[in-house]
């Protein structure tokens, strides 16, 4: 008996099997199932990429005794002596530990602030209330930090300052607050508290708005109260969070606010003692010297260590629950 071609090309494909799509129809596929998400990210991709990756050829700078005349690629190799100047000064420790401990202090203070202000957020009922407070708590990280500044000193000017007058109607001699480095570090922290809280509350809103609420309605008919809901149901949910955030934060721990550290302090020397950081102490090298591949020295080493310890933080993480590192 005749078999034709036809029959014996479809005795060929194993039964109940798909037949397989082309490199261009699972594109097609894709791009129909995530091509909005896509278009949306496209924008905040391109400024990654313009601001962080395009640069990156520019570390050689870090190596070379650059010179304008010459270009960048034309200036001759120096190897690692840019990164001497961060070592070879007397002043590295102090400003190594000003640095780690003021961002250290801003994690903690950052965090613990970002979240009571979102679990205080989510107890506010009414739309028009709720966009209120939430402008309110938002604006501040829209105002310039030479602003910032100027509020600052108006606390805090020896003659003239609110803080001072304060003391003054209660017998007690006014504080000469630029001369005091021993305050600054408390000082700097509110600030940092009050202009990034609000924006630093986001993600923390939103991941408690996206709790499902029938854990809430259990633990009141458990005899929970709002208190015993956030500790027993809130936090722990946050936690995941809270750890992401972190370890971001401890990939730029070796960076510092250079405005709030430079200009809201004023430049003051009596003041570097707690407030000088990596960030300001480069700057005034930069300034005095000239020399731009120290300083590129400098923001390289900063990402190194910063890369480092994220590296590490998220080892640390993943032993002791996996589930809650970063990758």
């Amino acid at each position: 008996m005749a078999i034709s071609s036809g029959s014996m090309a479809r005795s060929a494909v194993p039964v109940g099997s798909a037949p397989r799509k082309s490199f261009w129809s699972r594109l097609k596929l894709f791009l129909d199932k995530n091509g909005t998400f896509m278009l949306m990210a496209l924008p905040g991709a391109a400024l990654v990429f313009i601001f962080a990756y395009a640069p990156m050829p520019g570390i050689v700078i870090a190596f070379k005794d650059l010179k304008f005349n010459l270009g960048v690629w034309g200036s001759p190799w120096v190897g690692l002596n840019n990164f001497g100047y961060l070592i070879a000064t007397p002043l590295t420790g102090r400003v190594l530990f000003n640095t780690l401990f003021m961002n250290t202090l801003f994690i903690v203070t950052g965090t613990a602030g970002a979240i009571g202000v979102a679990l205080l957020m989510n107890e506010v009922h009414g739309k028009f209330r709720g966009r209120v407070y939430q402008s309110a708590m938002f604006f501040p990280n829209f105002i310039s930090i030479v602003v910032v500044s100027y509020f600052v000193f108006a606390f805090l000017s020896t003659d003239q300052g609110l803080v001072n007058n304060v003391l003054k109607s209660f017998g007690v001699e006014p504080l000469q607050w630029y001369s005091s480095p021993e305050y600054w570090p408390v000082i700097l922290v509110i600030v940092n508290i009050w202009k990034g809280v609000g924006v630093g509350s986001i993600i923390y809103l939103a991941t408690i708005v996206s709790i499902n609420p029938e854990f809430y309605e259990a633990a009141k008919i458990d005899g929970a109260n709002k208190l015993d809901q956030i500790r027993y149901i809130t936090l722990p949910l946050l936690i995941p969070v809270i750890t992401i955030l972190t370890l971001l934060a401890i990939g730029r721990i070796f960076y510092a606010d250079f405005g709030l550290f430079f200009i809201v302090t004023r430049d003051t020397p009596a003041l570097y003692p707690t407030t000088d950081v990596i960030d300001t102490f480069v700057f005034r090298g930069l300034r005095q010297l000239g020399d731009i591949g120290m300083t590129a020295a400098a923001g390289l080493t900063q990402s190194v260590i910063g890369f480092i310890l994220v590296i590490i933080a998220n080892l640390v993480v993943r032993k002791v629950d996996p589930e809650k590192s970063l990758f």
